[in-house]
């Protein structure tokens, strides 16, 4: 071993910048968040090459006086914190001081800038060999611009690492996307190679900020997604949630800011895969765009060099917000709830842009404590009887003296004595039947067009929300065990045990501590006698060590309740009255999650009149 001695300045940076400077994707976040630090209300990005030939950033903020110039190029200087207890309370995006002279030695940089008041603007260049700022006057409006050419020119090694100018640019170009959905009040404009990817304009209204969601996310996602806004104990959660059948095979479409900084955490991501667990299809990845608010003092966003994580004071907190939160939007959307028909005519910029925006209204549940069996209408909209439904259905039809066609004929009753059409406002959102397709599909008409509905994966969803209600209302019984089992846990485990005692029994457990490094299960809970409790209690302990929180338990009463309600539900092939499937569309419209059935598949799908005179090319 050599004698100790300190880094050169050059080599400190170089090191520094193998910490901020991956790729560059890396360089292009650093310069965008000083540009949004800085107060800037537009930002023009030129790239060549994916940046590694040219990244010029250009922004209208508050510039750098003439004295600052030299000196933001050095490492630990930063207008952004002044004092040990500003780490408390971060609120800009970049704070560490660390980002220019970073990207400066490993590229040749100018960085241009008129501060606001000033009678001309100043220039200072530097490059990774010799690390003396060059300073001189320069013309330039107010604002700033960092030039960064031939990135990691002075380390080859460094430069043979990164991949495809294709792969480096999508990196880059998911950085911008990033930070343009974290402040709809700023324009970014983007060109690569001389060719303008795009070009998006300050979003002032929630319709602006739609468009610019759908030009980052794409149109389907702002149709296929779920608005929200909830503010409770100091945390306030709005955005857009897309709905469990548009969903994606990777988590590709998965933004979340903090106070406006995009984070990935391991916290957020377990809160939102228990809201979507009981309507997600296997294997798929929910899509979202959410923004949480909270005091700055109680978020921790120096975690990591590259602030991608943050630390919650209280996780458990924040976890149980998120969850219920998202559980809640998602369990209250009912057929009508989100109707692209309905949303369309909103505004005609949204018209012409194909956005068309899903509309979360709230609706107040309503529960289903029949049991499951025949179909009985068991809640409406308004409380009317089979019958009237049946009323109601007959008069959707013109002229009296015509059948009701029918694909294959559901019942021996009469549908001919049709007389005058109801008005929409009366048809529920799934509308009347109209025939049985091969035993399996219900054909209904509403006032948009024609509904086609899984008759088993939607009465398999109405069982099963029924027994969930039932299980609730009636709690969990436990079951004793003949012989206790013995579990050998760490201490940490079973203090953890011994803490939530109180919270396993609720639960149907009854756990007992037989040593520092060991407890007993005494009894579980009935219904999940089947299942082994001792992994179950290890897996609970786990959550509750890593997230403050397990459902668990939970899910595996879930899991039996779902195949019991699989099991329940009516079978392919079974010949239904009317007055049955109009019975089991009612059921639909009241129940949560009756968009997809317990494994997370569709129940019912839809096509408006404009949707079948398009595909029929009528009026053409």
């Amino acid at each position: 071993m050599s004698r100790i001695h300190l880094l050169s300045p050059r080599l400190a940076n170089q090191i520094a910048a193998g910490e901020v400077v991956e790729r560059p994707a890396s360089v292009i976040k650093e310069l965008l968040e000083n540009s949004l630090d800085a107060g800037a209300q537009r930002i023009d990005i030129e790239i060549e090459q994916a940046g590694v030939k040219l990244l010029r950033v250009r922004d209208d903020g508050s510039g750098i006086v003439e004295d600052d110039l030299p000196l933001a190029l050095s490492r630990h200087a930063t207008s952004k914190i002044q004092q040990l207890d500003d780490l408390e309370r971060v609120n800009t995006l970049g704070f560490r001081g660390e980002a220019l002279a970073s990207v400066s030695s490993v590229s040749r940089l100018t960085l241009t800038s008129c501060a606001a008041g000033a009678d001309q603007g100043w220039q200072v260049e530097t490059e990774g060999r010799d690390m003396a700022p060059r300073l001189q006057p320069a013309a330039h409006p107010q604002g700033t611009t960092v030039e960064v050419r031939d990135l990691f020119f002075n380390t080859p090694a460094r430069r043979k690492f990164l991949r495809t100018e294709k792969t480096e640019f999508s990196h880059l170009e998911e950085v911008v996307k990033r930070l343009a959905l974290s402040r709809f009040d700023v324009a970014f404009s983007l060109r690569h190679n001389g060719r303008p990817v795009f070009n998006l304009r300050p979003a002032q209204t929630e319709q602006e900020a739609r468009r610019r969601v759908a030009t980052v996310c794409g149109p389907a996602f702002v149709e296929q997604s779920v608005t929200l806004d909830e503010e409770r104990g100091g945390l306030r959660l709005w955005g857009w949630v897309g709905l469990p059948t548009f969903s994606r095979s990777q988590a590709d479409l998965q933004y979340f800011f903090v106070n406006g900084r995009m984070i990935k955490d391991k916290l957020v991501a377990h809160a939102v895969r228990q809201a979507y667990r009981d309507v997600l299809f296997h294997g798929r990845h929910p899509t979202f765009v959410l923004f949480m608010e909270l005091d700055p003092g109680v978020v921790d966003v120096n975690v990591h060099p590259t602030k991608h994580e943050v630390r919650f004071r209280d996780g458990r907190m924040v976890h149980d917000f998120l969850f219920s939160t998202l559980h809640r939007a998602l369990a209250d959307q009912r057929p009508g709830d989100t109707s692209p028909a309905e949303a369309a005519p909103a505004t005609e910029t949204a018209a012409s842009s194909g956005l068309q925006a899903g509309v979360f209204s709230g609706q107040t549940r309503m529960p289903l404590s029949e049991p499951a069996g025949q179909w009985q209408a068991t809640s409406r909209p308004a409380p009317v009887s089979v019958a009237t439904d049946m009323a109601g259905y007959q008069a959707l039809y013109g002229a009296g003296g015509d059948s009701v066609p029918s694909a294959t004929p559901a019942s021996s009753q009469p549908t001919s004595q049709i007389r005058s059409p109801v008005d929409d406002r009366e048809i529920p959102p799934l509308g009347y039947a109209v025939a049985q397709l091969h035993g399996v599909y219900i054909l209904a008409e509403n006032a948009q067009g024609l509904v086609v509905v899984d008759m088993h994966a939607a009465h398999e969803r109405i069982t099963y929300e029924r027994l969930k209600l039932a299980m609730a209302d009636e709690g969990l019984r436990s079951q004793p065990l003949l012989v206790p089992e013995s579990l050998a846990l760490s201490q940490r485990e079973v203090d953890c045990a011994e803490e939530h005692a109180d919270w396993f029994q609720r639960l149907g457990f009854a756990l007992q501590r037989m040593g520092p490094e060991s407890i007993a299960i005494r009894e579980i809970p009935a219904l999940l006698r089947q299942a082994d409790a001792e992994q179950l209690v290890r897996d609970v302990l786990a959550d509750l060590l890593e997230y403050g929180s397990s459902d668990r338990i939970q899910a595996h009463q879930n899991e039996l309740l779902s195949t019991m309600a699989c099991h329940g539900s009516v079978r392919a092939n079974r010949r239904l009255t009317h007055a049955e499937m109009n019975a089991l569309l009612r059921d639909m419209e009241q129940t949560e999650r009756s968009g997809q059935c317990n494994h997370g598949r569709p129940t019912w799908t839809a096509m408006s009149m404009a949707e079948l005179d398009k595909l029929f090319l009528r009026g053409r």
